[in-house]
């Protein structure tokens, strides 16, 4: 886990403020970009279960593939592992309480958390805002 935010990190992926609103819906602007969060239940990948994968939105990096997913009961899309090398993780402190925030590695959006209470074999639960995903069919 690395303690450098995600805004101070040089990305493979960069645009302008301007070019990230024009490239993304306004929902996705401010999960993506603005660290929001999505309704619980709100997004349709919550209940996607087809083979395929999930790509990033902001930039078409694959990041998680249909095995890892899992229903968590929380209300956003979960997954146990990401592909490897295409997350990172930043501490975040907002709203009172010290998460680990997931982002994309590629392009540094904001994707989600991941909490140490998920299914086995990696114990984690990577809660992921579905408006920041694409699914990739196989």
């Amino acid at each position: 886990m690395s303690s450098a935010s995600a805004e101070s990190t040089h990305y493979e992926v960069t645009h302008t403020d301007a070019e990230w609103r024009a490239l993304l819906t306004p929902e996705q602007y401010a999960v993506m970009r603005g660290h929001g969060t999505e309704r619980p239940g709100s997004c349709a990948l919550l209940h996607e279960s087809r083979a395929g994968g999930f790509a990033c939105v902001g930039c078409g990096q694959m990041l998680f593939v249909g095995e890892t997913k899992f229903e968590s009961g929380t209300g956003w899309p979960s997954f146990n592992d990401p592909v490897p090398g295409t997350t990172a993780t930043t501490v975040d402190t907002s709203h009172g309480m010290t998460r680990t925030e997931v982002h994309c590695a590629r392009c540094g959006s904001h994707l989600g958390h991941v909490f140490p209470d998920g299914p086995p074999p990696t114990g984690l639960r990577y809660c992921i805002n579905g408006v920041a995903l694409n699914f990739v069919p196989d």
